[in-house]
């Protein structure tokens, strides 16, 4: 009858004592939220799972069953990787409820997921391991007054209720009692909360007051009491509460950390330190960490302790983390006590550190030697913090959510609608052992440590993933020095100097912001002042100055692609700027009469752009024109269907633009005083409509019919239909009529090229013609809404006039599309895909959906798709090419790329090619890149299987290759090694690899683990007096403090064993064939700042990445500033040679005449030459 007993009760859901409100949204893309200051792990909720949460949560704070669990291995349940084998014998229930609690003790999230636990059981378990006892709560005033009436008092059998004897068959005085023969370690109570009110015929909640004690003595309640007393003893550990009525509710817990795994401590204690205001004065002065931690360990009984719990004690010592007072001068601390071997002893997992045995009793009398003082302020604990670690901890665990509580709130489930319903004792003779304090990690299975650690790193890569997408923006810097002031307005002075983009964190101050630019600059002189602007049609406009410098970007309300200036504040290039709104720049188009050769005016208007402030008056524009008097006429509505001019009064003309209605782009009339007042203006002079510009548009005849002319002018204006302009154009063309309903116009680029047709019903402003835009009347009908006009070519080297034309509906599929297209372009067979044109026209993504239609893809009238032959993986799988790459030894000669670029992979295949990760100038420079096949895999393999599956290709067996852990994956990027792919464990699909992503495996001569602050270089030695390199040797880096230059110098100088100040470093461009020389630089500084710019390789003008090769001269044998090679020289001659045949072939379509073109001429044309296109969108791993 308490079917729905365990359903939620949304509206009380997030009632607790802690969070009243709104639930809060998980963002799709969001990684799960780090554990808050309890630094415990809450269970997500499921959807009716409360009870089962408040359960297992009870089950994870018992450490006993804890640590029996975990106590059972692969010989006893087997493992999840061998449960799909249909002869494995695999325990899941308990294998998952070991991962569950891993993640509970280890993984960093706020919340674990039970979905794999309850897919394993399907919501029913048979295990029970406690003694449950059920009590009444009716008319009973607590847990000692119903065990009372349990097994205490008797019932009496006598008078009219006889017992009936099974002995002697006959009726006798008899007593009946229960008694508790043997007590579990562990007991669990069950209050009957829930009865049924047999007159009403409905259930209700008894939420009368129920008393429950802390501690319970189960004695009198036993059937033996010779045990010592302490034997009878049980403590209170988790209470499970039901909030709610009997038709529904909500459970959470109130359960004791017997560990102290978490931190009790409330909120408003947070940010109090334990150490008195004096103390903790002197503990602050302290500089030197070593002091610091050699005091905390000190106070540690065994000197040991783990690693999280030091840096706890750490922020309760001096009120400060270690990130925050010692993270940018030392590093992470567990990389500071590794750095210091010599006192610190770190376990080989680094979860505990303690003090070598030889350094404890030298450490203490050192410090107290130095500052007796500030050596009582950090061995001495406040009664606070006594009182802290004495006293239970107990947490409320609701679901997801976990929140420090005092005993004394237990008190407030006695009674209500949110009371007890579940207790649980544990024997108070049970004790924890010292080693288990505090140390999350104490007896779990070492494959569950490794995978917890796994998944940590691998979350806090997807938070700072999405730390950086959600927090970063772009911005446009315009720095003052490459601008100058003319017409109203900045224009730069070179356009590839002016603008630099910048991805900022917005959560920065502005303070921080004027240092980053001061980086990124080479120099400069005065105070920096940064301002927003807007780039205009007149130009670049300054408007509010930026002020604050302690103010994050988003309190100053910085928009992403926000325009800064950045300038000193006064003049740029000796002339001062306006600023602000009020005198923003407008770009007006003045018409005036055109005067003749010989200075007579003529009657036709000429248009000119004019800058403009818009606080300026209107008559500020006799002078600006150098007109001594005139009239001024503004565009105005007033005349139908054509555009009008109105007059400005004189009295008018000390109003402003703006006041006027003047926008940019808006048009005045300007007549001077001497103009004939009846040469463009009515009598009433209000209206003129003989302005002579384009109001026509052009149509040729391409429907291979003989006409009078080629080609008609149609006049039309915005709002003319096509259909109109269409028949126009067959009337004046003298065309046959039976064209109107055969025929349909398409526009004509500037290549020659006609694109899709345009639809009859819409106007030429609906179909973003230009007025003296070319028109094709072709054959054929157009397409009507509902259909699309696509093109389509056979293979990825598409070629001028191999494109094909289909119409087709818009809800067709992807499969009945390329049928289509196959069976108009004669091909057979269907082993073929459809890919879609990118916009720098290549071969895009593949459509992967063959049952999508073309309107759900939004593939749209004139794209471009393309037949490529080869079938496509199915969904969830990728095609990868494998590619072996090594570095070439000397006697190896490879074909060149450019001699491949044409040719498919084939099995064998060889490429030579300099990359970014060999440097040239000798024969074994070059890095051969050998096609070894392709493999079909899946999204959600890992980047080691991949390896593995690769190693299985028949060209493999040439090799011989350990482990797939002697294999360094890269990405191809332009037929050379790209990014590359660092952890072995992760998911393809976690890589975003892409349909056509290719991949080349390096061997190498030992296992590699990089960490996700490690880079790796290729460094070539200089060899003196030849111009030339060694081969190269691969470096790693550990770039944990900073992408400095003095960081890498030291470790190339460590490296080489030479001295820091006798080597050279360079970095190699090889599309340049150019070496930039890295040093530590030092910056100018400014008056205004007295800070040193940091250096960053990751940014300008270096942008160093993994692979990049760094050049090393040794100056104690050479030591003049040349890093080149005589190979560098002949490849800068190449590309000068290159770069003029480029330019004269370029120059020759613009010889070619721009006469009427066909359809057959425009397919034959060349295409036009292409133009680079750079992105800079900042350095990411």
């Amino acid at each position: 009858m308490f079917g729905n007993l365990f359903d939620e009760d949304d509206s009380s859901v997030s009632y607790n004592q802690y969070g009243k409100g709104k639930k809060s949204k998980t963002k799709a893309l969001e990684p799960p939220a780090p554990r808050q200051f309890t630094n415990l792990s809450g269970i997500k909720n499921q959807g009716g799972t409360c009870y089962l949460n408040s359960l297992l949560q009870t089950l994870h704070f018992t450490p006993e069953f804890r640590e029996a669990l975990f106590s059972l291995g692969p010989e006893e349940l087997g493992s999840l990787e061998e449960k799909d084998k249909p002869d494995a014998k695999v325990r899941i229930i308990p294998l998952q409820l070991q991962r569950l609690f891993a993640q509970l003790l280890l993984l960093d999230q706020e919340a674990a997921s039970t979905a794999d636990l309850t897919d394993s059981f399907g919501w029913t378990s048979n295990e029970e391991d406690f003694l449950d006892l059920t009590v009444a709560v009716r008319n009973v005033s607590g847990l000692e007054d119903a065990l009372w009436n349990m097994y205490i008092e008797e019932e009496v059998f006598d008078c009219d209720n006889l017992y009936q004897c099974g002995t002697c068959d006959r009726l006798v005085k008899a007593a009946k009692s229960a008694k508790l023969r043997k007590l579990p370690p562990f007991l669990t109570v069950s209050l009957l909360r829930f009865n049924f009110d047999f007159v009403k015929c409905e259930r209700y909640k008894e939420t009368g007051c129920y008393t429950f004690p802390l501690r319970i003595n189960l004695k009198p309640f036993c059937e033996q009491g010779e045990l010592d007393d302490l034997e009878y003893m049980y403590d209170l550990f988790s209470v499970i509460i039901h909030k709610g009525g009997c038709y529904g509710g909500h459970y959470h817990a109130y359960i004791k950390d017997v560990d102290h795994l978490g931190n009790w401590q409330f909120q408003e204690e947070k940010s109090k330190p334990d150490v008195n205001s004096k103390d903790l004065q002197n503990a602050k002065e302290i500089d030197d960490p070593l002091m610091i931690l050699k005091a905390i360990l000190l106070q540690e009984e065994s000197n040991l302790i783990p690693v999280d719990l030091l840096g706890q004690k750490l922020v309760k010592k001096i009120g400060i983390s270690w990130n925050k007072k010692y993270g940018k001068q030392c590093g992470p601390l567990r990389k500071f006590l590794q750095l210091h071997s010599q006192i610190f002893l770190l376990s080989s997992d680094g979860s505990t550190v303690s003090l070598l045995k030889n350094c404890a009793p030298q450490a203490e009398s050192s410090i107290q030697r130095s500052n007796p003082q500030i050596f009582k302020a950090l061995t001495s604990e406040s009664p606070a913090l006594n009182d802290r670690t004495s006293c239970p901890h107990w947490f409320d665990i609701n679901d997801s959510k976990v929140q420090p509580i005092k005993e004394k709130d237990i008190e407030q489930q006695f009674q209500g609608k949110e009371s007890a319903y579940m207790l649980f004792y544990r024997k108070s003779q049970l004790q924890r052992p010292p080693e288990a304090r505090a140390n999350p990690r104490y007896r779990v299975p070492y494959h569950l440590l490794k995978e917890m650690d796994a998944a940590n790193i691998e979350l806090q890569r997807k938070r700072a993933e999405y730390d950086s997408t959600n927090n970063n923006f772009e911005l446009h810097l315009h720095v003052g020095p490459h601008y100058h002031f003319f017409n109203g307005a900045l224009h730069p002075v070179s356009q590839t100097e002016s603008v630099w983009d910048l991805t900022f964190d917005k959560r920065k101050t502005l303070g921080d912001l004027r240092q980053s630019i001061f980086q990124l600059l080479d120099f400069w002189e005065g105070d920096m002042v940064l301002s927003i602007a807007k780039c205009l049609p007149a130009g670049l406009h300054v408007y509010q100055t930026l002020h604050g410098d302690d103010l994050t970007l988003g309190e100053i309300e910085i928009a992403d692609e926000e325009d800064i200036f950045v300038w000193n504040g006064v003049e740029v290039g000796g002339i001062q700027i306006p600023t602000g709104s009020d005198c923003e720049p407008l770009l007006l188009n003045v018409l005036r009469l055109a005067r003749s050769s010989n200075g007579a005016k003529c009657q036709q208007l000429t248009e000119s752009p004019q800058v403009f402030p818009s606080n300026a008056e209107v008559g500020s524009v006799f002078p600006a024109l150098a007109i001594p008097a005139g009239v001024v006429f503004i565009s105005s509505a007033e005349c139908s269907d054509e555009e009008g001019w109105t007059a400005i009064p004189p009295e008018d003309w000390r109003k402003t633009f703006r006041e006027q209605g003047l926008r940019n782009g808006s048009a005045i009339l300007i007549q001077d005083s001497s103009s004939d007042s009846n040469s463009f203006l009515t009598k009433q002079g209000e209206c003129i409509t003989s302005v002579n510009e384009t109001n026509w548009i052009q149509v040729k005849n391409l429907c291979q019919l003989e006409s009078e002319e080629e080609q008609v002018k149609i006049p039309a204006t915005a709002n003319t239909v096509v259909f109109d302009i269409r028949i126009k154009a067959i009337k004046e063309l003298k065309l046959m009529k039976e064209l109107a309903e055969h025929s349909c116009l398409r526009p004509i680029d500037r290549d020659g090229k006609l694109l899709r047709p345009v639809p009859d019903t819409c106007t030429v402003k609906e179909a973003e013609l230009k007025m003296g835009s070319p028109l094709g009347l072709c054959p054929g009908k157009a397409p009507t809404s509902s259909q699309l006009f696509l093109f389509f070519a056979v293979g990825s080297d598409l070629q001028p006039g191999t494109e094909m034309e289909v119409t087709v509906e818009e809800t067709v599929s992807v499969r009945d599309c390329l049928q289509i297209m196959l069976e108009k372009s004669g091909l057979p067979g269907d082993t073929w895909h459809l890919r879609k044109m990118d916009w720098c026209c290549e071969a895009g993504e593949p459509l992967c959906e063959e049952d999508a239609t073309l309107k759900e893809l939004m593939v749209c009238s004139g794209d471009t798709l393309l037949l490529i032959e080869g079938k496509l993986p199915p969904p969830g799988f990728l095609t990868v090419p494998i590619w072996w790459y090594q570095p070439c030894g000397p006697a190896e000669q490879w074909r060149s790329h450019q001699d491949q670029t044409s040719c498919p992979p084939s099995q064998g295949r060889v490429w030579g090619a300099t990359t970014a990760q060999g440097a040239p100038g000798e024969a074994h420079a070059e890095l051969s890149l050998r096609y070894v096949g392709d493999i079909e895999i899946s999204e959600d393999t890992t980047l080691v299987e991949l390896k593995s599956q690769a190693m299985t290709l028949p060209s493999f067996s040439e090799v011989f290759v350990p482990s797939p852990a002697f294999l360094r994956a890269w990405t191809m990027e332009g037929k050379c090694p790209g990014r590359l792919l660092r952890i072995s464990q992760q998911q393809l699909r976690d890589y975003k690899l892409g349909r056509r992503t290719e991949i080349c495996l390096e061997p190498l001569q030992k296992e590699e683990n990089l960490g996700p602050q490690d880079v790796l270089l290729r460094t070539r030695m200089r060899l003196p007096g030849v111009r030339a390199y060694g081969p190269p040797v691969d470096l790693v880096w550990d770039t944990t403090r900073g992408w400095t230059a003095a960081s890498l110098r030291r470790r190339v100088a460590d490296f080489c064993c030479l001295p820091v100040e006798k080597i050279e470093i360079a970095k190699y461009f090889p599309e340049k064939f150019e070496w930039l020389p890295v040093s530590s630089w030092s910056q100018q500084l400014t008056k205004r700042k007295k800070k040193k710019k940091q250096d960053n390789l990751q940014g300008a003008p270096y942008y160093l990445k993994d692979g990049d090769t760094i050049g090393i001269k040794n100056l104690m044998l050479e030591d003049d500033g040349d890093f080149s090679t005589v190979r560098d020289d002949s490849g800068k001659e190449k590309q000068k040679q290159l770069a003029l045949g480029r330019k004269s072939s370029q120059e020759a379509p613009r010889l070619q005449s721009s006469g009427t073109v066909s359809g057959a001429e425009a397919s034959g044309r060349p295409p036009r030459p292409e133009a680079s296109l750079s992105i800079h969108v900042g350095s990411f791993r």
